[in-house]
């Protein structure tokens, strides 16, 4: 059953800081500052759209911002309109996403007292150079350190990486995926770098001191990471923002996609093709995977078929369920 969060967005509430490439309010699409009311509106109106069963499963998330850092009464005035629809049975839990900085154990304490069951930090790096030149204003070892921490009061820990920030290359994300391996969260979100009107990245952009990375470069980098993190066993939750939120209308420039996922999930298919076709030599082939890969194998509007065509190798995709995962047989 697919997981259902209900989402609210703590507008930029609660940061110390403004980072290289944040403008919350356009990733939000608001600045209304949210009310308990709202929290009650929106799990109600959720609950009424949904199945008992699909909402005993979901959870009521606070996204954007900093949740934990925000001004405490309000924190607690929100967990307890959340709580109260977790405490009745309706949701599992809360989902709360946080800077590493804005966890201790009292933080720990308290959202585990309100039913909070999964935190995301945003780690977005774990090199402390690419940290500074993006003005985040924590260390790697506080994220280590607060996944710890949460880990061990037993939340479900989520890490959000990015790649293609400023200062940032393809090495740097693999070292950091690698040490985000280590400490084995439960789930991941892996957002290259978008850059949005009026923020920092946005002036290093017009200046000439920043090049963002674009799709193509991006998917190159994702369909490395993808597989390093399924192979660990983290769920990866996301690749790339989702659309909507105003994104599109404060878009300067980036890896921004609204199917970045599946661009990279079709790489992944093509690298492996190639690494099987390369050792038969050209010629005609077909490529059988399970049905439910069939359009990742061929790729968005058949590119990888295109591609493979232009490299010498001719090939079709056929459909074959004994293939499972990502598997693909090479038929002469």
């Amino acid at each position: 059953m697919k997981h259902i969060n209900v989402a609210l967005f703590v507008v930029h509430k609660g940061c110390p800081n403004m980072c290289s490439f944040c403008n919350q309010r356009s990733i939000s699409g608001s600045q209304k500052e949210i009310t308990p009311e709202d929290v009650h509106s929106a799990a109600m109106t959720a609950a009424k759209s949904l199945s008992a069963a699909q909402a005993a499963g979901g959870e009521i998330a606070f996204f954007g911002g900093s949740f934990t850092m925000i001004e405490r009464n309000y924190m607690i005035s929100l967990l307890e309109a959340a709580y109260s629809h977790v405490a009745d049975g309706t949701f599992k839990g809360i989902r709360i996403s946080t800077r590493p900085d804005g966890i201790n154990r009292e933080i720990c304490g308290i959202l585990k007292s309100f039913g909070v069951t999964a935190v995301e930090l945003g780690a977005q790096s774990l090199d402390d150079r690419v940290l500074e030149l993006n003005d985040r204003g924590h260390t790697a070892g506080e994220v280590e350190n607060a996944c710890r921490m949460l880990k061990e009061y037993g939340f479900e820990t989520g890490l959000q990486m990015m790649t293609g920030l400023y200062g940032s290359d393809d090495s740097d994300s693999l070292e950091t995926a690698k040490k985000i391996i280590r400490l084995a969260p439960d789930t991941v979100r892996i957002y290259p770098t978008v850059v949005i009107e009026n923020t920092k990245l946005h002036s290093l952009m017009l200046e000439g001191k920043f090049k963002p990375q674009g799709v193509e470069e991006a998917v190159n980098i994702c369909s490395k990471l993808i597989p390093m993190f399924e192979n660990a066993g983290i769920k990866i939750i996301r690749v790339g923002l989702h659309s909507g939120g105003d994104v599109e209308g404060n878009f300067a420039a980036g890896a921004y996609h609204p199917a970045l996922r599946e661009l990279c999930e079709g790489r992944i298919f093509l690298n492996a093709a190639l690494e099987k076709l390369e050792k038969l030599g050209k010629g005609q082939y077909i490529l059988r995977v399970n049905p439910k890969n069939i359009s990742k194998m061929t790729g968005q509007k058949k590119q990888n078929l295109t591609l493979l065509r232009s490299l010498g190798y001719d090939c079709t995709v056929e459909p074959c369920a004994e293939l499972v995962n990502r598997e693909i047989a090479v038929i002469t």
